[in-house]
């Protein structure tokens, strides 16, 4: 038996943030590894109340993935809708805001199992895709999403002056 056996994929909660804090600064740090032009080395993308402010915030839902009591991983996620759009069509997303998987972990197919979780959230409540960015600098990434069946929707471009 591995840890997904006996993996639970739930909504964060409080007691969560500690954990939470700690893989959003894995994923800060293999952004920085990337791109230390655009990310700093010890950052993190939410401070401590600003996770406790969303975890009562329906509209974006995050979910933890825990094994035997401790967070393995979790993924963020966002409700998008343009209703009243004079250009795009007023379809629901859920646009999976950040993904991760505790560096000690990964290969265990808990970024997998959280991932077909938050696939079914989504269908449940309505949503027509679910969709995502990644840095071009996080190959791995880029390789995980593919396996899982997403292909890219847009691609965004910059040039550095």
């Amino acid at each position: 038996m591995n840890d997904t056996d006996t993996m639970t994929i739930r909504r964060a909660a409080p007691q969560d943030i500690s954990a939470i804090s700690e893989l959003l600064r894995q994923v800060c740090h293999v952004h920085h590894e990337g791109r230390p032009d655009l990310f700093q080395p010890n950052g993190v993308k939410y401070t401590p109340a600003q996770l406790a402010a969303m975890l009562g915030d329906d509209s974006r839902p995050i979910f933890v993935a825990e094994t035997d009591g401790e967070v393995k991983g979790y993924a963020f996620c966002v409700f998008k809708q343009h209703p009243h759009d004079t250009c795009v069509t007023d379809i629901k997303t859920l646009y999976i805001d950040d993904l991760c998987v505790d560096e000690h972990c990964r290969g265990q197919h808990i970024g997998q199992r959280l991932y077909e979780y938050v696939l079914a959230f989504a269908k449940e409540s309505g949503c027509y895709n679910v969709t995502l960015n990644v840095w071009s600098c996080n190959p791995g990434a880029m390789q995980f999403y593919e396996r899982c069946g997403l292909v890219p929707q847009k691609i965004g471009m910059e040039k550095i002056l």
